[in-house]
């Protein structure tokens, strides 16, 4: 039986580098800096797929999450991660994901490098029933409004809160 704790995961220093491949359960224990991919997915109005987290979830359990992702496992790129995160916790394959940015966070539980990627898809989801219990399109504003009075995954928030800058810069540029 699939146990995500077993799961081997890519460690790396402050800088982004490769420095080790441990399981999922040491990287949390002793609070390792680790890598994650983060897909937003839009639909072609715009509005943004927000998803509730399951209760099992080992960090942010029953949170609201405006991303799918996870883990970059060991020995791959940020780029297989996103599709095999996408493919595994939404359903979703054969869509285009463009690269936006690299960051990171930390906070009590959590030390991540993460490469955000957007793309658009319509659907149908194929919910993962291990990760994800819920979803569903929402305006972007709406779910950093929304995340005020119910708890997001706060790194997926400041990704939100960039990405919408990102979209304010580029809108201004064109005019």
């Amino acid at each position: 039986m699939y146990n995500p704790d077993e799961e081997l995961v890519q460690i790396v220093d402050e800088n982004d580098q490769e420095v080790a491949v441990v399981t999922r359960q040491i990287m949390r224990e002793q609070r390792l800096i680790h890598r994650a991919s983060y897909i937003l997915v839009f639909n072609e109005n715009g509005q943004l797929y927000v998803q509730k987290r399951t209760q099992t979830k080992d960090i942010y359990p029953g949170y609201w999450d405006v991303a799918a992702g996870g883990v970059v496992l060991g020995g791959e790129s940020y780029e297989q991660s996103a599709v095999r995160e996408l493919a595994e916790e939404l359903g979703v394959t054969d869509v285009h994901l463009t690269p936006l940015f690299d960051q990171f966070y930390e906070d009590e539980g959590n030390r991540v490098w993460g490469r955000i990627f957007s793309c658009i898809s319509q659907g149908p989801f194929v919910l993962q029933p291990e990760e994800v219990e819920y979803g569903r399109f929402m305006e972007p504003q709406l779910a950093l409004e929304f995340s005020e009075i119910e708890p997001f995954t706060p790194d997926g928030i400041i990704v939100l809160e960039k990405v919408l800058q990102l979209q304010n810069e580029k809108k201004k540029g064109e005019d």
